[in-house]
């Protein structure tokens, strides 16, 4: 597919656009004996050695001004692995005029050119960045190789697919008629996007400023203060493939200062993943200051969830079985799509129970830099006591809750939590309705006849509404539960954990408390960034006023 369009000196300019292949289809898989493998340990051993000095990135030029903070590995508190830079209230309005500088030329590029340079971007992580990056974001955010990988394939994937779907955009254009020429003009928006990114996934966090950016965008990031070790990786990576100064604006700071950029006129959208409160907040901000804007903001958001296993009587027990281990434990829970709760029928659950003992004695516990070890460390002292605390509930109430496996917990060196299986006989007790984001799943088991009020119970017990599965054989069960479910999670599996969705193939977000649900890594996500234009040129204009009824 061709697209035409005139570059400067009113040349026609004809570029040939492919739609792209998941990068995750082909990640490294680090097996002892392998080249990568020895590759990534040795530059985990030097970004150990070697602390980054991490600036603030405004208008494209390094700045040293600010708060320091020291980032530190959260498996290793003694670990020092950067020093970085928070913004106050001057590197903010920096920030801010910066990127509506910028904006006067980078919003009237061809789309082409702004494709250009997330192109080479996605090259440079895909190719000579990416052992480097892989290594960052497994100390930074205590990663195992496999799910850095498939992190970072994701925001290869993110720009890659976001060229496309801007792509398709473009090509779409309204119905033509005799004596008229009618057509789009895909705009950005007038102002600035901001975007406020969470600790957990470093692909949301690049993609974040990046996909309101490829549609002619301006941005200021605020990247969270947990991961900007890694972060600072991706602004490196986008300064090296030629983004325009000011364009995105590399800005931690502290969340006091966010009413500051939201009561800017020009201020033209929220980009937004992180906890439901901070989302809030910022909307009702956002609401109170709405007359102030030059343009009503557009809002983005995904908040977390609750997400479930609902399991019917004919699934396969270690199917259901290697599903709670990874779609629970895997990055020690601290994904917004993280298995949370299972419903398991009486049939199904001494043998589930087996092999789960049978099972999560493999499981190891420590620094990813280990790549022997499955479970990591949570993020901070704060993820660490929240996940503690609901640990600790359930272990007081022995007439609720019964302990399978796990429970322990240390932090004498690091935030280590061990993957932790409860049982309860309440379907709607604390640890089945709220958002834990550390290593714990609940279980209720039911009687097998149950399984239609156990979906609607599914659908009833928390506000969230972001990621689910279903497991059964019986096809009618299946049916009775995606139709049962239909609003009960923005992405559904069937026969497969909740978690682990691809750009393109399982586009992602939910709705209720879960977010807007504009389904990041997909055309509508880009739509959310432009102010379309319809334009109507008449080729013959008529010439008298009267019309035919007249006489």
């Amino acid at each position: 597919m061709y697209h035409d369009d005139k570059g400067k000196g009113g040349v026609v300019l004809v570029w040939k656009a492919e739609k792209p292949k998941n990068d995750v289809d082909s990640i490294p898989l680090y097996a002892p004996g392998t080249a990568e493998r020895e590759l990534l340990l040795g530059e985990l051993e030097r970004l150990q050695k070697a602390p980054e000095e991490i600036p603030l990135f405004i208008g494209g030029r390094r700045s040293w001004e600010g708060e320091i903070q020291e980032i530190r590995s959260p498996a290793d508190h003694r670990l020092i692995l950067g020093r970085a830079r928070l913004a106050g209230e001057k590197e903010i309005d920096s920030a801010v005029e910066s990127a509506l500088q910028a904006w006067k030329s980078w919003s009237s590029m061809p789309w082409r050119d702004r494709a250009a340079v997330f192109q080479k971007a996605a090259d440079l992580l895909a190719g000579p960045r990416r052992t480097r990056n892989i290594a960052s974001i497994m100390l930074n955010l205590s990663k195992t190789p496999y799910e850095a990988e498939i992190d970072l394939a994701e925001l290869v994937d993110f720009w890659r697919f976001n060229a496309w779907y801007l792509h398709l955009l473009y090509g779409m254009q309204p119905e033509q008629a005799r004596g008229e020429i009618n057509r789009f003009d895909w705009r950005p928006l007038e102002g600035f996007v901001f975007a406020v990114s969470p600790f957990n996934f470093y692909s949301i966090a690049g993609n974040l400023p990046t996909a309101p950016a490829l549609a002619g965008n301006v941005a200021v990031w605020k990247p969270a203060r947990a991961a900007l070790a890694c972060n600072w990786e991706i602004m490196k990576v986008l300064e090296e493939a030629g983004l325009p100064a000011g364009v995105i604006n590399f800005v931690p700071f502290s969340s006091r200062y966010a009413p500051r950029i939201l009561e800017h006129p020009d201020f033209a959208g929220l980009h937004f993943t992180g906890s439901y409160d901070t989302f809030m907040t910022l909307w009702r901000t956002i609401g109170k200051n709405v007359d102030l804007y030059r343009s009503f903001p557009r809002v983005v958001g995904e908040t977390g969830g609750k997400d479930f296993a609902v399991v019917h009587a004919s699934a396969d027990p270690r199917i259901v079985a290697v599903s709670l281990l990874r779609g629970g434990f895997e990055y020690q829970g601290q994904k917004c799509s993280a298995l949370s709760r299972a419903y398991i029928p009486e049939s199904l659950w001494p043998e589930i129970r087996k092999i789960l003992l049978e099972e999560i004695p493999r499981l190891r516990v420590g620094p990813t830099s280990d790549l022997g070890c499955f479970v990591g460390a949570l993020i901070d002292e704060d993820a660490y006591r929240k996940t503690v605390r609901y640990i600790e509930y359930a272990l007081s109430r022995p007439e609720e809750y019964e302990r399978v496996f796990g429970g322990s917990y240390r932090n004498e060196e690091g935030w280590f939590v061990e993957p932790t299986l409860f049982v309860t006989n309440n379907p709607h007790g604390k640890l089945m309705r709220e958002e834990i984001f550390g290593p714990v799943v609940t279980v209720f088991v039911y009687p097998d006849e149950r399984y239609g009020e156990i979906l609607e119970l599914c659908d009833s017990s928390t506000p969230y509404a972001l990621t689910g599965s279903i497991f059964a054989r019986d096809r009618e069960a299946i049916q009775k539960a995606a139709c049962s479910l239909r609003f009960a999670a923005g992405n559904f599996y069937i026969n497969d954990k909740p978690t682990g969705a691809i750009v393109g193939r399982q586009p992602f977000g939910g709705s209720r408390h879960s977010g807007t649900n504009d389904k990041a890594g997909f055309l509508n996500n880009i739509t959310r960034w432009l102010s379309p234009r319809t334009i109507k040129e008449t080729t013959v204009p008529p010439t008298d006023w009267r019309r035919p009824y007249l006489g």
